[in-house]
């Protein structure tokens, strides 16, 4: 190579947002926050770039329009970040294209799916995630961040340490995909 700069092009983190996300802000704040979609994306996007990562946000109200794009994510994106909403609790077709793409995927909610009405305290997402956080707000979507700034493979802000590789912490959390309030499958 005669004097040929290389450029780095930074990983990809895919961050899906479903049905009714594009309300935030104004739709019942009490449980979802004041904080907007676009206040959300502006700081995972921030925040993507001090940690040498490149974001990439969609949203749409349509289910097939977000399994179009979670298979776009497919040999393209090093992460992926998906609040599904209200799909969360119903869509096996969501859950099935995560579970195709075979990429780090970290399930986010606004609020605590389990301190609600019952039908929300199943996730047909979670077995094929590699984590959930609910409960926490908007910050939830940083912390997803955070964690898959460090199980993403080659990325120059942790090449220092040794990231851990996404098998390694997968571990299919049991009560998430119980079926009954503060039970644990076996």
């Amino acid at each position: 190579m005669s004097g040929e700069k290389r450029v780095h092009t930074p990983p990809v983190i895919v961050v899906v947002h479903g049905p009714n996300l594009n309300l935030l802000g104004t739709r019942e704040p009490a449980i979802y926050g004041k904080t907007t979609l676009s206040e959300i994306d502006r700081d995972l996007t921030s925040r993507g770039a001090e940690l040498g990562l490149a974001i990439e946000t969609f949203q749409s109200n349509h289910e097939g329009a977000l399994v179009d794009r979670i298979q776009q994510a497919h040999g393209k994106a090093a992460g992926l970040i998906i609040n599904a909403g209200g799909l969360t609790h119903s869509s096996v077709a969501l859950r099935d294209a995560l579970a195709a793409i075979k990429v780090p995927t970290i399930e986010v909610h606004l609020s605590n799916l389990y301190a609600r009405e019952e039908f929300r305290h199943r996730s047909l997402m979670a077995p094929v995630c590699l984590g959930q956080i609910a409960g926490l707000g908007a910050i939830g979507y940083l912390l997803a961040l955070e964690a898959l700034a460090r199980v993403v493979p080659g990325n120059p802000s942790f090449s220092a340490g040794r990231p851990a590789s996404p098998d390694s912490l997968h571990v299919k959390s049991r009560a998430a995909t119980s079926s009954k309030k503060g039970a644990a499958r076996k």
